[in-house]
């Protein structure tokens, strides 16, 4: 069974950082895109940054400078370091990954269950 587990999210007051973590693990054969989306109330989700298996990286503009994607394959594991955190970033964030695990051929997308950020003073 293959499952993402997400941490690091809470409250942070304007300027400050964070940095989410989402482990990868169960019966995997290979790691794909990874990346985290994130849903504000009563807006759709969106996507904050992706990073390719070779460590390619794309963010949403809202986060370009601010935000730094990063994994590390061995451990199956994407970060996210959020800095200069403002309160419109504050959202349920979501990991994802493409894993084509051990018992089926096929590709998958999974989904970490959510953390929350809320940035307020």
């Amino acid at each position: 069974q293959v499952q993402l587990v997400e941490s690091g999210g809470g409250l942070v007051q304007p300027g400050g950082s964070l940095r989410l973590s989402c482990a990868a693990s169960g019966s995997i054969s290979s790691l794909n895109d990874m990346g985290w989306y994130r849903q504000a109330p009563g807006k759709q989700r969106e996507l904050v940054a992706r990073i390719t298996s070779g460590g390619s990286a794309n963010y949403a503009d809202s986060v370009k400078g601010r935000f730094t994607i990063s994994r590390e394959n061995v451990k199956k594991t994407v970060y996210l370091q959020m800095n200069s955190l403002k309160p419109e970033d504050t959202a349920a964030y979501y990991c994802y990954a493409s894993i084509l695990p051990r018992s089926w051929g096929k590709w998958n997308d999974y989904w970490g269950q959510g953390t929350q950020v809320t940035v307020s003073s």
